[in-house]
Order: C-alpha cells, then structure tokens, then sequence
C-alpha cells in the first residue's frame, strides 16, 4: 500500500490541490475498510462514522447488500441497453413498493444531480419554465442541479445558468407572489428538510401549504428526499404526510445501500408521459446498470424488514435529546442551536471556524462527522441506524469532551 505522504502528493497533482489541503488540514488518515458503523484505517485506527452525508443508512458493507452486488458481479454487471434485462424492472418494482401511491414511473440514474437535471427536464417537458427553489437549498452542482442551488460562492462561476428564482424556505406568502407572477408556467422545487442548509426543519404546515399552492397555481412539484428519504428522518419520507403525493420524487444516497452508486427518480404517469412515450429523451449508458438495481433490491428489502425508518426515529430521538441537552451548556458561548429529526442531527455554532475545529477534534477522538455544505456554522451527525448503544455512547462522549475543548477559544 501507498505511504499517507505518496497520496497526499497524488491527490495534489491528479485531483486538486484544495482537496489535498483539506485532508492536510484535518490531518486524514488514509481510510482502508469499513463495516457497520466503522470505518478502518491503514495506521490500524478505527473510526465511528456519523457523517458520510447521509449515504450509509444501513451501515459500510451491509451483507444482504454486499451479497447482492458480489453475485451480480459474477454474472451480469452491465446491461446491453437493446435487450430486457431483470434487475431493473426488479428494482423498480421494489423502489414503487415503498414510494407514495401514484408516482409509478421510475427512472434510475447514478447521482443525486443527475436526478435532479432529470427532474428539471421533467418539468420542462411539460412547459413549466419558470423554475422556483428555497433559499438554502441544495440539489447538486452540475448545470441544472446548480441553477436551483442558490448559494453565490456555487454559481458565479458559471453563469448565466438557467434562470430560477429563490423563496425564503418556510415562507409561504414568498412563494405564492411567484406562482402568480409565472401564470401556471412553474416548477417548485424543495427539500423538506434542508440537509446541506444546515438541517432546517419546515415550521409545521409550511409543506402542506407548499403542495395546496402548488395545486392552486398548476405548478410542478419536485421532492427532493436525496439526503432525507428511505428512513433517515423516522419515517419512510420526510415530506409525509403533509404532502400526499408530489409529481417528482428524487431518491438517492441510501438507495445505494452504501454500496454501488445509484439515484433514481419517481413521477406520476402524467408527468413522466413524455420519455415514457419515448426513452430516448433522457438515457444513461450506467443508469440502472444490472449492479446497481442489485444494490436497489436489497436495500430496499433490508429497509424495510428491519422497519430501519423506526430503528432511526428511536436512536434519533434519543441522541437529539442527548446532544441538545449537552449542548445546553455551551448555547451562547460556542453553540447556537440544535436541532434535528431522525438520525439528522445539527450543532450550529457562532462561528463557522468553531464548526471547523469541532469536525477536526472529533476526528482526532476517532468520530467523524461534517459540515453543511450551504451552512459554514453547522456540524451534522448522520449516524447509520446500525449504530451499537456501546457506539452511541463512545460518539456522545467524544462529544461532549470536543465540545468542552473549544470553549479555550472564546
């Protein structure tokens, strides 16, 4: 194996040297196995994993989904494109079986932006041009994805994109004045929870309200679960039950089991007609690959016969209470705010370095969490639901002494 100094050099020369700082600054280990809530290290350390932004749900290497994956291998990885293959209609059957009644149409691609160019062409098939999203938001950085993704430091780069506007999440009058102003020529599309926002809940009935106005105005709506679906939040989808059903589902993330990479979308039959009547509108050489739909079926039979969506409610529950209440002491001092739902949970501190030295100190404590993408100031732990009590415990205390820790520097 290659010494630590060898990657780091590799990584500046080949994959950018920001990259290579990052891990420089973090003082990274070079990371060889994983398993469960573990992650192992080539200097024979290991680590609990609460971050990975949201992907390992059901653990590193879970066994019902590696096994999936070892013996699609075996036999048939990749698909010819002109011949039926199995696996896919397999997995779309299986991801239909959990999603809410009536999105049907399913379409698997291999990342949370690819889902979202998806989702935005959609709702350009159906002549709704006007695109509206929510001020801290986040749905990838690839050309379309970015347009929605309102955060400057993103997108001034790139511009001009395609047009959009952005809404103050939570604020409903906001959107409203927009569905008037585009006369039924709109798509909205939003989180429930905001994930890289810094984990922002919805004030109670906002996303109720998002799909009444929707209805009212012949918008599109777009649900973005890519971080908060599959039972990360407690229940299967964190727009319900507010939302009954909305045209556009993003999924991803879980959806890989930790695994192979995947994403899919889900629409209704009316607004996915379009590439139903004709597949070439919008193809994939990898989307829903054989090993993927593998990954898909067992991890969606892994949700749900280990009910993981009440698994993460119960051990949510209790590490917020926890976490809120250690936090208690340090609210206006270190700590803003916590809040969660789930196993999604965000310090926000008074700073955004206070943030930085918490992510690094946990690390050095054999913890790993991250930071909010669209939120310098948030830390989030996203825990897998496999997580042991003895790991729970082994998390919070290293916790509680980071936490300790940064009050030298105010």
């Amino acid at each position: 194996m290659m010494e630590r100094a060898e990657i780091v050099e590799l990584t500046r020369a080949h994959l950018g040297r920001g990259r290579a700082a990052l891990a420089e600054f973090v003082h990274a280990p070079v990371e060889v196995a994983s398993h469960g809530a573990i992650v192992e290290t080539a200097d024979g350390r290991s680590f609990i994993d609460c971050g990975g932004y949201a992907v390992f749900l059901l653990g590193h290497c879970p066994e019902p989904v590696v096994n999936a994956v070892v013996e699609q291998v075996r036999t048939h990885p990749l698909a010819t494109r002109l011949l039926l293959e199995p696996r896919v209609a397999e997995a779309a059957r299986a991801l239909a079986s959990i999603a809410p009644e009536g999105l049907d149409a399913v379409q698997f691609l291999n990342s949370g932006a690819e889902a979202t160019e998806l989702g935005l062409k959609i709702a350009r098939a159906h002549g709704k041009s006007r695109l509206i999203t929510m001020l801290g938001g986040y749905h990838g950085k690839t050309t379309g994805a970015l347009a929605v993704t309102p955060k400057a430091e993103y997108q001034q780069r790139f511009q001009p994109l395609l047009p959009a506007t952005a809404v103050p999440f939570g604020d409903l009058a906001a959107l409203e004045a927009e569905l008037i102003a585009a006369d039924g020529d709109a798509a909205v599309i939003l989180e429930p929870i905001q994930g890289e926002g810094g984990v922002v809940l919805p004030p109670a009935g906002y996303l109720a309200g998002v799909q009444r106005l929707c209805r009212t105005h012949e918008a599109m709506l777009i649900v973005d679960e890519i971080q908060t679906g599959l039972g990360r939040t407690g229940t299967m989808w964190a727009h319900q039950p507010e939302i009954d059903r909305p045209d556009v589902l993003l999924v991803g993330k879980a959806l890989s089991g930790g695994v192979v990479p995947v994403s899919a979308v889900l629409a209704t039959a009316e607004a996915f007609r379009p590439f139903a009547d004709d597949p070439t509108l919008h193809s994939s050489t990898f989307g829903g690959s054989p090993l993927a739909s593998a990954a898909v079926v067992a991890t969606v039979r892994a949700l749900v016969d280990g009910d993981v969506a009440a698994r993460a409610a119960e051990l949510g529950e209790r590490m917020l209470a926890e976490v809120t209440a250690m936090c208690a002491r340090h609210v206006g001092r270190t700590v803003r705010a916590v809040r969660g739902r789930g196993l999604l949970i965000a310090i926000e501190f008074l700073r955004p370095d206070l943030a930085g030295e918490l992510v690094t100190d946990l690390l050095a404590r054999g913890v790993i969490v991250n930071h909010s993408l669209g939120a310098g100031s948030v830390v989030r732990l996203s825990p897998p639901a496999v997580l042991t009590e003895d790991q729970e415990r082994t998390v919070l205390s290293a916790l509680d002494l980071s936490l300790s820790a940064l009050l030298s520097h105010v």
